[in-house]
């Protein structure tokens, strides 16, 4: 009986043992598998991020060869103009040369517009309070400033008259104008698309215009802007932001633009210097 004990506990713990160890071995597959089709999935991932750059340097590779037949039949019909027109190599070449001087010298005065632009314009919108800001819109376009006030702000209500809130606006807007003197100052009014019709006052046409003469007399008269730099025009109701079926529309299509550009003159000088040929 003894005996017969002894043989089952001794089988039990032998299919125990077993037991531990085949869980153990599961574990250990379900492991290694795990790892396995990680790499898989890594290897996957790189074949096609490997096959796209293949595509896209093949893609390269094309737009290359047809740059180059593009440059080599431009060089080739350059060089067989030449010929039929007995321009000597030296000369095209001399032609080439001073053309893409121009062309760095005109990138060269951009450049240095633009900077000067965003320099004039962070000055200015430094020197506005947070309160003035709200009816002051400042931006650069195409290597120009622009300035937009809010009629509200500026003048009274259906008139041309410059109201005392603009003063220390327009003296700051002045002083920005005094420091950059190779600007040139455009002010342009612009009006809703309601009707006037007062003493002196015929049309949005005369609002406009009346308004913008308004800003550059207070300009030259009490701030001291040079006059020779200023210009005054009016857009009536012809120029709009918005649409005038809405009062916010109407609202800011009534506004007053400084328009502040580099001199007509300097850009004339760069004609004249044009390659003729």
């Amino acid at each position: 009986m003894k005996k017969n004990v002894f043989t089952i506990s001794l089988a039990l713990v032998c299919l125990l043992i077993s037991s531990c160890a085949s869980k153990k071995d599961l574990e250990n597959c379900q492991l290694e598998n795990k790892e396995l089709t990680k790499n898989y999935q890594d290897a996957k991932e790189q074949l096609a991020a490997s096959k796209a750059r293949i595509t896209s340097l093949e893609e390269q590779l094309a737009g290359s060869k047809k740059a180059y037949e593009a440059v080599q039949s431009a060089l080739d019909k350059s060089l067989n103009n030449a010929s039929q027109n007995n321009v000597s190599i030296e000369k095209l070449v001399d032609q080439i040369n001073e053309s893409n001087q121009y062309i760095r010298h005109l990138v060269e005065v951009k450049s240095k517009s633009d900077s000067l632009n965003m320099v004039l314009t962070n000055n200015l919108t430094r020197s506005l309070s947070r309160e003035e800001l709200k009816e002051v819109d400042v931006q650069v376009l195409k290597g120009v400033v622009y300035i937009s006030l809010a009629d509200n702000m500026l003048y009274k209500s259906g008139s041309y008259e410059i109201n005392e809130r603009a003063a220390e606006t327009l003296s700051k807007i002045a002083k920005i104008i005094k420091d950059y003197k190779d600007y040139d100052v455009l002010i342009e009014g612009n009006t809703d698309n309601v009707p006037i019709s007062r003493e002196n006052i015929r049309n949005n046409w005369d609002l406009s215009c009346l308004r913008a003469s308004s800003v550059v007399q207070a300009l030259q008269n009490q701030y001291g802007v040079d006059p020779k730099r200023l210009t005054a025009g009016g857009r009536g109701e012809y120029n709009p932001l918005s649409d005038n079926n809405t009062e916010a529309g109407k609202l800011r299509n009534r506004r007053t633009q400084i328009i502040i550009t580099p001199k007509l003159d300097q850009f004339m000088e760069l004609i004249d210097k044009a390659p003729e040929n």
